[in-house]
C-alpha cells in the first residue's frame, strides 16, 4: 500500500450541500477500494494564484490517504468528469506503508501537539500570573547596590 496526498480545488461558487456531496464521493472511493483516510484537511475558500476556468478563488481541500493505484485512477477520473472541481493534484507520500504504522504516526502527532498545548497553556499561565505581580520585593533580600561597598 502506498501513501497518497490529493489536493483539489472547488469551485467555490457551488453550494456547500455539493460540495459536501463532491467530497463524500471521493471519500467513499477511498473506503470502498480498502484505502484509508489518515487526513481530510478542509482549507476554505483561497484566492488562486492565477484565474483557472475564469475563476479567481477556490475552495480547497486535501486528503491525506493510503491505498493503491486504483484509487488514485478513479479519484483522477471524477474530478476530470466533475465540473465541480477545477484543478487537483496528488503526490505520493511514501512507497511502501501499513495501515498501522500510519495510525501510529497520526496517534503520535496528536500527542505531541496536545503536549505542545499543555506547555503553552502552562508559559500562558504564568505569564498570567506575572501579570499579577504588583512589584514589591520582599525586604530580606539585599540589593548590592544600596551598599556602601558599591561605591568604593
Amino acid at each position: 500500500m502506498k501513501r497518497y496526498e490529493t489536493t483539489t480545488i472547488i469551485d467555490p461558487d457551488v453550494s456547500e450541500e455539493a460540495r459536501i456531496q463532491f467530497l463524500d464521493r471521493i471519500q467513499d472511493i477511498i473506503t470502498q477500494r480498502d484505502g484509508y483516510i489518515a487526513k481530510l484537511d478542509l482549507w476554505g475558500v483561497k484566492k488562486l494564484a492565477y484565474e483557472v476556468r475564469k475563476k479567481t478563488r477556490g475552495y480547497y481541500a486535501l486528503f491525506d490517504f493510503c491505498g493503491t493505484g486504483n484509487i488514485v485512477d478513479e479519484m483522477e477520473r471524477i474530478f476530470r468528469i466533475d465540473d465541480r472541481c477545477i484543478k487537483f493534484m496528488t503526490i505520493l507520500l511514501a512507497d511502501s506503508v501499513t495501515i498501522e504504522g500510519v495510525k501510529e504516526e497520526i496517534a503520535q502527532k496528536e500527542a505531541a501537539q496536545r503536549a505542545k498545548a499543555a506547555e503553552k497553556a502552562a508559559l500562558e499561565a504564568q505569564v498570567a500570573n506575572n501579570e499579577n505581580f504588583d512589584g514589591s520585593l520582599d525586604d530580606t533580600v539585599d540589593n548590592p547596590l544600596d551598599s556602601d561597598d558599591a561605591e568604593e
